[in-house]
């Protein structure tokens, strides 16, 4: 039986307990843009927020591109979120490789080049990969000035957050 046959299974019997009226619209608070890894997938509890006060995107090495701005966007836009939280985390399998490396051995595994994903975003510094992600939130012109962007790195070690400081603007001389 595959890994979805076992997952359906299982939903037929949750599913008795099924209350649709304990489901609210939502109304988050915040939106957090945190990685796909599934150590993370408990994020929200950790920062004792419950189901309904985040709005959580997730995907692979905490990016900011097309598709994290469209939800920021709805999220901060539409649903009220009014913060913005960049989460990135330790041992993240985004510093285990570079993109040239990933696309040479995907070429070679099925001999295909086709023209997405344009990039993988890996990264080799997990601090400077939070500032570059925040200051693409903060720097896209549809997220309001009002709406605070903080970056931070989650330690899998000791389930605490490490607030990063925001990249410092350059003066001309």
């Amino acid at each position: 039986m595959s890994v979805i046959d076992e997952t359906l299974n299982a939903n037929k019997t949750i599913a008795n307990d099924y209350d649709p009226r304990q489901v609210k619209p939502p109304a988050p608070r915040l939106a957090i843009v945190t990685c796909m890894d599934p150590r993370l997938t408990n994020i929200l509890q950790m920062l004792g927020l419950g189901v309904d006060d985040a709005d959580l995107i997730r995907n692979a090495g905490t990016v900011i591109d097309d598709d994290s701005i469209r939800s920021l966007l709805v999220s901060t836009r539409l649903l009220g979120s009014s913060e913005i939280m960049i989460i990135n985390h330790t041992d993240c399998g985004m510093l285990t490789f570079t993109d040239s490396a990933l696309e040479d051995r995907l070429r070679k595994e099925t001999g295909q080049t086709p023209i997405t994903p344009a990039r993988f975003y890996s990264f080799n510094d997990l601090e400077d990969n939070t500032r570059e992600q925040m200051q693409k939130a903060r720097s896209h012109p549809w997220i309001s000035p009002t709406v605070p962007v903080r970056g931070f790195i989650y330690d899998l070690e000791t389930g605490r957050l490490r607030e990063v400081s925001p990249a410092r603007a350059t003066v001309a001389v």
